[in-house]
């Protein structure tokens, strides 16, 4: 993905906060279990605050910059009841740091739509020394309604030209533990990796309702995104009764700081 592509895509979240806010799935509890209680925290993309909550909730005391307004803005009115947050309308590459270092940097599945030139280095500078930057990924993988994510693959092929032909999701043993670019900054120690898969079940209406929520989908133009849900619908009721499971592989990578 080029920059001009990264830019585009990412501000594609900020069109429709409450959809995102409504559809997204969230993140393994036991997830947050690895961010120590009571942190001093910098959250990159809170989005609309769903990982925030969870911080919030162990105690954290959380600063979390989000570069749409329409999502900061909603953040605001959901972790009201929470004094320790502050939620930041700002792109994180242009947001100034504060002059006290953080316990923790976190980003839940936003840190590949920072520029990769300088978002491991700002993570580092952001923390003291031990500190951890926590990274957090989500990934589709074989599980679920398998059928029906193969079949499914024939509306993609005739309604988004760049689907690879005979496109299939791989199991989350095979996904790769990839490393490499917290590793070649020499700003942190070995990371280390927590994986979950978890199943999420869908009616049609909601599953389509998900589509939308993301940036490729949302890129389309309007015409191939209304056949392309036509027909995904048309599976999903006509072979599936109007139910299907999508199988998710969440990843939290862990690396401290040196010093």
């Amino acid at each position: 993905m080029n920059d001009d592509d990264r830019l585009m895509l990412r501000r594609t979240f900020t069109e429709d906060a409450a959809l995102y806010d409504r559809m997204r799935p969230g993140y393994p509890a036991a997830m947050f279990e690895h961010v120590p209680r009571g942190s001093r925290v910098l959250e990159i993309g809170c989005g609309t605050g769903q990982a925030t909550a969870s911080l919030a909730g162990r105690g954290c005391v959380v600063t979390a910059v989000e570069l749409g307004a329409a999502m900061a803005a909603l953040a605001r009115r959901k972790l009201a009841r929470f004094p320790d947050v502050d939620v930041v309308n700002a792109a994180f590459e242009e947001w100034p740091l504060p002059p006290e270092p953080f316990d923790v940097v976190f980003a839940a599945t936003s840190f590949h739509w920072i520029d990769p030139a300088t978002r491991v280095g700002k993570s580092a500078d952001a923390l003291r020394p031990g500190g951890l930057l926590a990274v957090v990924s989500t990934e589709h993988v074989a599980g679920g309604s398998t059928e029906f994510f193969a079949e499914v693959q024939r509306c993609y092929e005739r309604w988004d030209p760049a689907t690879p032909p005979g496109l299939r999701l791989k199991p989350g043993s095979d996904i790769p533990y990839d490393s490499e670019e917290i590793d070649a900054s020499g700003r942190f120690g070995p990371v280390r990796f927590h994986r979950y898969e978890w199943d999420h079940a869908y009616t049609t209406r909601e599953y389509l309702d998900l589509l939308t929520t993301y940036s490729n989908h949302r890129a389309l133009p309007a015409g191939d995104l209304a056949g392309l849900l036509g027909c995904i619908a048309a599976l999903i009721d006509g072979r599936y009764g109007g139910r299907i499971v999508k199988r998710y592989l969440t990843q939290l990578a862990l690396a401290e700081r040196l010093g």
